[in-house]
This record gives C-alpha cells, sequence and structure tokens, in this order.
C-alpha cells in the first residue's frame, strides 16, 4: 500500500499537522513537542467524552505519546467558515452550531479522567482565569501598541475594573466549556458537523461558547444576525423567561473578556512567534469590544477606556 504524508497548514498553538493518505484512506497526524500533554493527552480524552455524548469528532487511531505524536481520524478539508464566508444569509447555518454547543452543555463532565497511566482534570472557569487571559491584552497588545511610562498603573487600574466585572457573571461554572467555539474549528465531512481543537476544554459559564462563536472576530456578522442567534440560544437554553438579561450581561462580558485575550494572542503570535497575518484581525476585534461596550455594565471600564488609552487611537495599530 503507498503512504503519502502531506503537512497542512495549522493554527495558533505549537503543534503541526499532517494528512497520511494510505491508498484511499486518510487520517491526521498531530505532532506536539510544546504543551504536549494538553495538545495530546487531553485532547484524546476530550475527543472520547464527546464522541461518548454523540458528538461528532476526531477518534483516536495510534498513540505514540513518547514521540510526540498522534493519529486520528480525519474530518475532511472543509470547514463551516469555508461553507459560509461568502454566504448571504447565515442564520439557518449558525443554528445547526448553536444546537451542538447546546449538546456540549448536557455533557455530564467529570472532575477527573485518565488515560492508561494519565490523569487529567478540568478546571473551573474561575476569575483568575478569566483574568490570566485577559493580562494578554496588557502584556502584549498595550505593551507594543500603547507606549507609556504609566502602563504599569492603567495595568491596574483597568484589571480593578474587570475584577469588579468578572463578579458580576450571573450563571454559575456548570458546563461544558470548549472555549475557542468558532466556524474554521468546525468540519463538515459527509454532511455531518464535526468539532475539533477541543484540547482547552473546561468548565465554565455557558455563555463563553456562545460568545465565542457569534462574536468570531474572523467572520463580521451584522449586529441583528448577532442578536437573533443569542436569542435563539436563549429559547433552545431553556431559561426563565426574567433571565433573559442576565444571559445578555453574561454574554457581552465573556465577549470583552476574550476579546481582550484575543488581541493579545495575535500580537504575541506576530511578535513572538512570526506570524503577521493574525494582525489583520485586530481592527475588527476591536469593533467587537466597542459594540459590547455600550451594555451599561461597562459604563465605568468604558470611562477608565477613554481616559487612559483613547481607543480610536490604538485602533490604528501605529506602533506594529
Amino acid at each position: 500500500m503507498n503512504y503519502k504524508l502531506k503537512k497542512i497548514s495549522g493554527d495558533a498553538s505549537f503543534r503541526e499537522f499532517y494528512r497520511l493518505q494510505k491508498g484511499k484512506n486518510t487520517s491526521i497526524i498531530i505532532q506536539a513537542k510544546k504543551e504536549k500533554f494538553k495538545n495530546l493527552i487531553t485532547y484524546i480524552v476530550v475527543n472520547k467524552i464527546l464522541v461518548k455524548y454523540k458528538i461528532y469528532a476526531p477518534k483516536l487511531i495510534t498513540n505514540h505519546y513518547e514521540h510526540d505524536i498522534i493519529e486520528i481520524t480525519d474530518l475532511g478539508q472543509k470547514s463551516f467558515y469555508n461553507k459560509i464566508i461568502k454566504k448571504k444569509n447565515k442564520f439557518n447555518d449558525y443554528k445547526d452550531l448553536i444546537k451542538i454547543i447546546i449538546k456540549l452543555q448536557n455533557i455530564k463532565l467529570q472532575r477527573n479522567y485518565r488515560l492508561g497511566k494519565f490523569k487529567i482534570n478540568f478546571q473551573n472557569y474561575s476569575i483568575k482565569n478569566l483574568h490570566n487571559e485577559s493580562d494578554l491584552f496588557f502584556d502584549w497588545y498595550l505593551k507594543y501598541c500603547f507606549k507609556s511610562p504609566k502602563l504599569k498603573k492603567i495595568k491596574e487600574i483597568l484589571k480593578n475594573e474587570l475584577t469588579k466585572i468578572y463578579k458580576k457573571l450571573y450563571f454559575k461554572n456548570s458546563t461544558f466549556v470548549h472555549r475557542d467555539f468558532h466556524a474554521s474549528n468546525i468540519m463538515i465531512n459527509n454532511n455531518k458537523l464535526g468539532l475539533i481543537d477541543s484540547q482547552d476544554a473546561i468548565i465554565g459559564n455557558p455563555l463563553y461558547d456562545v460568545a465565542s462563536l457569534i462574536d468570531d472576530v474572523r467572520i463580521k456578522l451584522p449586529s441583528n444576525l448577532q442578536e437573533k442567534l443569542l436569542n435563539f440560544y436563549y429559547l433552545k437554553s431553556k431559561l426563565k423567561k426574567e433571565e433573559y438579561k442576565n444571559l445578555k450581561n453574561d454574554f457581552e462580558i465573556l465577549s470583552v473578556q476574550r476579546n481582550l485575550k484575543i488581541l493579545g494572542i495575535f500580537v504575541r503570535l506576530f511578535k513572538r512567534d512570526g506570524k503577521p497575518n493574525y494582525l489583520k484581525y485586530l481592527p475588527y476585534t476591536w469593533s467587537l469590544i466597542e459594540r459590547r461596550l455600550k451594555n451599561p455594565i461597562f459604563k465605568n471600564l468604558n470611562l477608565l477606556f477613554k481616559k487612559h488609552l483613547k481607543i480610536k487611537k490604538l485602533k490604528k495599530i501605529n506602533n506594529l
């Protein structure tokens, strides 16, 4: 049998991906030398959980952890992003993804799992976790885009306000959170929607994946479609009528938190990893943040941003 190995485009992680062709069959080889446990062992375990709950995800074929690689089933070459990006009416397609999020949130996730000699623990999305992520905004984005001798003080002021905002999150950390649920991580294979890149899963707020999907920095969805999708999630999640305001607040808090993190990650990818392609998303990421900051819950954060950062100037990314 003829074997062909072809490197395929990767993502923002340290992993490398290869498509292995064996006759008419293909599989995916993942190589991870950095963050190896998470990218290989945790990924295997999370995928097993997803498959158990009837969510289409890659299955393990062979495990060569000692050599930094695993082989998994191939979910094809077409992503939901490829399908949707030029489509005018996106609502019905996106509804299918909201339904997947609901299925994820019905998973009864345990704290601990085992895979052979390995033990995997799922953490709670605590306020400390939220800060660890939004700190990337200060430590990478602001460091390179906003030259100021007062940066340390500004970070302290804004972090104090973010703590107050994170404490206003209404829904408990009680559901499976994929943590990077967006159009490029959904594959389409034989008309089935498959979920990849699940190694960062955590126990968290049900609105996190919703915010990740609807406020995806790679796809510019009109605000009325974003609103419709949030309403669709609300109806499908069977929440009480009076909880909609809490749902919207949590959605917008987590969207701001996530997109502050993304600003930092994309600058880090450029500065540290030599990947400038992600810089093109920065202006729209800011636009999403500004869209969410209109919520009165951010009144004080808005004032602090205007006083200390001057968002309009930041959006030009002058210093990169």
